[in-house]
């Protein structure tokens, strides 16, 4: 009989801990309801104990999303368990996931305790939350570092206080695959009541290794595995999903009678969405999701792929969902044909959503030959945004030259009154958003500029992403146009009315 692997999502905490992923309540039910339709068993929401507003995320995303677990993460506190049980005590499968450090270097100089303060600290968390919450997660944070017989014995411990999961976390990504294996190969040796609760491994990539380090540790008895999507998560990020999931089901002659209940054929779909949402592009040649994933230059490649596709290529691109199939529409193309494709591309929309959709369609198409795919999603991601939009562009010029300084006037909406302003920049671009700036006065600052063609030809509809920066808060901007100085605005007012909206 196969054994299953849980697979524990935790792209809406510690994914969402990159700096500039920062998402709202509304994206964050978004890509929880996808997870759920992907098929992760669990989903850690957030921290709820940290803010006001992580709190209220994680209690809609347990009282609205089905099916997944809905774990929230705490500190070994009181306070922080109170508050993570009360954030998801809506779902129908609740989680309290409790952490505290055991390394010597987190004990000595983050928590300045001793070994036997630190058993006692964790073993009362355990119990604590296990009278507010049936399933209790718990962490020895920054595990791989921690002396082994001391690891051995607080996960003992925790089991006997109650903990169903025992999550063992390469916290800086510091261990080997190797290693990683050694370490949770002797907790399944030398702690004797192990059979009692699950072994769950989370680990960081700061050496490139947080996806071989938890495949080692499946092998060798973990049978929960935390990532994220697209690998997102602090620093250089976490194990990432789909490259686990895939490894698992293409090399299943090595991971023999081991199951998942993962729709990989969901796989692009979520990878796309958490990408849009957080504004963290996925690189090109990133494994299964990247755009590069499943293209073939070489002609020897191409030739092979002919003849037989297994000679290049080790998994179907339609297992995670990707298809090669471009739609061509154009400005003689209705609403019917408009709306079976957007069906079609995973979208469901209300009635005033696709009038408004296929409005900017029907634009879109009056300057360019061909509309494909990317452009109708770029153009529903814009259209249904449920950032409110307390600023709103209504016009721009521009001069620009090599023998003159580009300046800009932009007419603008804000605070429901209509504004013009002008001003000069190094740049076009420069000078767009200095003379909003004089307008909104935020005091933002632009941390990232990016742009690409989202689709082929010289008539190409330009994305545009940004970041920004304003009094602690980072947030990103997203902008589409054929022209890439009003896709540039548009990026920046995006990011704008997400900062009005934090405030």
């Amino acid at each position: 009989m196969d054994e299953k692997i849980i697979i524990f999502d935790t792209t809406l905490r510690d994914g969402e801990q990159c700096p500039g992923a920062s998402l709202n309540i509304n994206e964050k039910i978004e890509i929880a309801k996808q997870l759920a339709i992907l098929g992760v068993d669990v989903i850690e929401a957030g921290f709820p104990i940290s803010s006001p507003g992580d709190f209220e995320a994680v209690r809609r995303v347990a009282k609205e999303v089905k099916g997944p677990s809905i774990c929230g993460l705490a500190r070994a506190i009181k306070k922080d368990i109170d508050a993570a049980y009360n954030a998801v005590k809506y779902s129908k499968c609740p989680r309290v996931h409790v952490f505290l450090a055991t390394s010597k270097i987190h004990m000595k100089y983050k928590l300045k305790k001793a070994e036997d303060e630190i058993l006692k600290l964790a073993v009362a968390a355990v119990k604590y939350a296990g009278k507010r919450c049936s399933d209790v997660e718990f962490s020895p944070e920054d595990a791989s570092r921690t002396d082994r017989e001391f690891l051995y014995k607080v996960v003992e411990a925790v089991i006997d206080a109650g903990a169903k999961t025992v999550n063992i976390p390469d916290t800086v990504g510091y261990s080997t695959p190797f290693e990683f294996a050694n370490i949770i190969r002797g907790i399944k040796e030398n702690v004797s009541n192990v059979d009692r609760a699950i072994i769950s491994v989370h680990c960081h990539n700061d050496l490139g290794l947080g996806v071989a380090n938890s495949l080692a540790a499946v092998l060798n008895g973990a049978r929960q595995v935390e990532c994220t999507m697209n690998g997102l998560g602090e620093r250089a990020g976490n194990a990432s999903l789909e490259e686990i999931v895939m490894t698992i089901r293409t090399r299943n002659d090595v991971f023999r009678n081991i199951s998942m209940g993962i729709n990989t054929k969901e796989i692009f779909k979520t990878s796309r969405l958490v990408s849009k949402l957080t504004g963290m592009p996925v690189q090109p040649n990133k494994a299964i999701v990247g755009a590069n994933a499943f293209a073939h230059e070489s002609g020897i490649h191409q030739d092979g792929v002919l003849k037989e596709r297994i000679t290049y290529e080790i998994m179907k691109p339609e297992d995670v969902g990707v298809t090669g199939t471009k739609l061509v529409l154009g400005k003689h193309s209705g609403r019917h044909a408009f709306k079976e494709r957007l069906s079609n591309l995973g979208y469901t929309l209300k009635e005033d959503q696709i009038e408004k959709a296929f409005g900017r369609f029907k634009e879109l198409a009056d300057k360019k030959k061909e509309i494909f795919d990317e452009d109708l999603e770029t153009i529903v991601d814009e259209e249904i945004s449920k950032i409110p939009e307390a600023l709103k562009l209504e016009h721009f010029y521009i001069t620009s030259g090599d023998s003159i300084k580009p300046s800009a006037t932009i007419k603008i909406k804000f605070g429901g009154k209509h504004v013009e302003s002008s001003s000069s920049g190094d740049g076009p671009v420069d000078a767009c958003y200095k003379a909003i700036d004089k307008v909104i006065k935020i005091g933002g600052k632009l941390l990232d500029y990016q742009i690409k063609s989202v689709t082929s030809g010289k008539d190409a509809l330009g994305e545009v992403s940004i970041k920004i920066g304003s009094k602690g808060s980072v947030v990103s901007g997203r902008g589409a146009s054929t022209d890439i100085i009003e896709a540039s605005i548009k990026a920046y007012v995006n990011a704008v009315n997400k900062l009005l909206h934090k405030k």
